[in-house]
């Protein structure tokens, strides 16, 4: 079973192997650099090097892009930049080795919902991608104008690009966006719905996240895996699904009430036993 966790790139991405083993993880996912600024990955060639050999007994491994990627907008200069920022993380990601690069559609912001899928699969299009990376789709909590929360987003992206990628299903994602996994018959169906809409062939890895916030209400918050309102029978139907059984499971979960990474992905691994 792969599961682990998002962990920390401080002092070099290279920590970033000790730190998924320190919590119990045999995968993981970084940030390159700060989420919420335009700045580039900054990885020396001995950096890139310490994680490639260290990082070897792990995996596989996802970079998750900077949460100011917007493939959806309208907008010409924000455009450029996610295509920038995200071509920046591809490349980076051949550098260390790194099997996906993962990325939010981003929203219309106004435009309208095909347009803004339109703009995401031109986008995607203008990419260089390596050849050993994979890019990855993650689905959404649908608030607002942003798009994927509806499989129907991942499929239409999908469907206009000429480029391939991959898709991430997050499970509190798509619980915020209406998709109910509480159960494990409604996790069969959800996965079904995927599968005919998307394609579980295009499904490469899972944030395995549960929810603070009840089914339906595009509130994205994040809850301990079982404690949240997905639960305990949610989780252990996804973590044992047949479907799923090869997919990397990653946490974004919180750090709170003294139980963190490692609290999870023992839970995890404790629903998967059962």
């Amino acid at each position: 079973m792969h599961v682990g966790a998002h962990v920390s790139i401080a002092g070099g991405v290279d920590n970033a192997v000790g730190r998924e083993v320190d919590v119990g993880g045999n995968c993981g996912q970084i940030f390159t650099t700060s989420p919420q600024v335009w700045a580039g990955p900054d990885i020396g060639k001995d950096e890139a090097a310490a994680f490639r050999e260290s990082g070897t007994d792990l995996g596989p491994w996802v970079i998750h892009a900077s949460y100011l990627v917007n493939l959806a907008t309208p907008k010409k200069d924000l455009r450029e930049k996610s295509i920038r920022s995200l071509q920046a993380e591809c490349d980076a990601a051949h550098r260390l080795g790194v099997e996906y690069v993962n990325v939010h559609l981003g929203a219309h912001t106004g435009a309208g919902v095909e347009a803004g899928l339109d703009n995401a699969a031109s986008a995607v299009d203008e990419l260089d991608i390596p050849d050993e990376v994979t890019l990855l789709i993650e689905s959404d909590a649908g608030s607002g104008t942003k798009l994927g929360g509806e499989f129907a987003h991942l499929a239409g992206v999908r469907d206009r690009a000429d480029t391939d990628f991959g898709t991430c299903l997050d499970t509190a994602h798509a619980f915020a966006a209406g998709y109910d996994l509480s159960t494990a018959e409604g996790v069969d169906d959800v996965l079904a719905a995927f599968d005919k809409r998307v394609g579980l062939d295009t499904h490469h890895c899972i944030h395995l996240n549960d929810s603070k916030h009840a089914c339906g209400t595009n509130k994205d918050e994040h809850a301990h895996i079982g404690e949240g309102e997905i639960g305990n029978d949610g989780m252990a139907a996804i973590v044992n699904h047949d479907a799923l059984s090869e997919v990397p499971f990653v946490l974004e979960t919180p750090t709170e009430d003294g139980r963190g990474f490692a609290w999870n992905i023992d839970h995890v691994r404790e629903l998967r036993a059962e």
